[in-house]
């Protein structure tokens, strides 16, 4: 299907527009649709970025805030499955820098702290300052839901690595700020629609297509890219489990829909794969 162009993004500064996150308050998924949509939408949390998704698809939500990637651990491999499995189109993207901050409840101290609990990539890109300690290091589903168990069990030997919203969300202080290994450590965030449209200002493409397991394939596919003069962003791969060693390539590259190399590149890559599937200009 054919996205439609429009000029800018239906209700985006509505009031009481209908955005679903991943996570409870205090995530970093609803700093990023905070940071998006502002302070007038508003904001439902579910559980999984598959009820996100599905949320969006049957338009119970009108955008959705799903992260996609993260500057140190790289693409969050679930999205991109979803964007597989769900019919909805990428609209636009922000980009949150990531602060991780060590939560504990009222009165705490760092020397009280033996467990910590997080989201696995959360205890993995605060590595070097964990280990330096000899804490129990235990894996929630994400960040918030791990502040939120700290403050329930209301014990001072735990802690929480979350962000400093987090700490304001459910009354926790804040032990030690800035405990990641990366300054930069920055996370991508996809907005999803139910409607296929993109803006005239749109800067970047999204698409997704698989390939049989043969040799220079996935060559003659970039080379309609490059011989369109077309700067490539970024390719990402996943395996379609019922077909083995044969994968699903996801690409962003530069450009807009209007735009005639983009047309030529997208014809000629249509005519060599089976699937093409356009996820998203924004």
């Amino acid at each position: 299907m054919e996205l439609q162009m429009v000029e800018t993004l239906p209700d985006k500064d509505k009031e009481g527009l209908e955005v679903v996150y991943q996570g409870i308050e205090g995530a970093y998924s609803q700093i990023a649709a905070l940071t998006y949509f502002g302070e007038k939408a508003h904001y439902n949390h579910v559980v999984r970025f598959s009820d996100a998704m599905r949320a969006v698809e049957e338009r119970k939500a009108e955008y959705g805030v799903i992260p996609i990637e993260n500057s140190s651990a790289g693409a969050v491999v679930d999205t991109y499955d979803l964007l597989f499995t769900h019919n909805v189109t990428i609209v636009g993207e922000v980009y949150i820098p990531i602060h991780h901050a060590l939560l504990g409840v009222k009165g705490a101290r760092l020397e009280d702290i033996d467990v910590v609990y997080s989201h696995p990539q959360g205890l993995m890109q605060c590595s070097k300052f964990l280990q330096q300690r000899n804490w129990n290091q235990i894996s929630l589903l994400n960040t918030a839901v791990s502040a939120n168990k700290v403050k329930e069990d209301g014990k001072k030997n735990q802690a929480a690595i979350a962000s400093s919203l987090a700490a304001k969300c459910y009354g926790l202080d804040i032990l030690k700020e800035k405990i990641n290994n990366n300054p930069e450590n920055t996370t991508r965030f996809v907005v999803v629609a139910h409607e296929r449209i993109y803006t005239r200002e749109a800067k970047k493409i999204s698409v997704m297509f698989s390939l049989p397991h043969r040799a220079g394939t996935l060559y003659n596919i970039l080379r309609n890219f490059h011989d369109n003069n077309l700067n490539l962003l970024k390719i990402e791969s996943r395996p379609i489990p019922e077909k083995k060693w044969e994968y699903r390539f996801f690409i962003d590259i530069e450009g807009n829909l209007q735009d005639k190399h983009v047309i030529l590149a997208l014809r000629s890559v249509a005519k060599e794969t089976e699937d093409l599937r356009i996820l998203g200009n924004y």
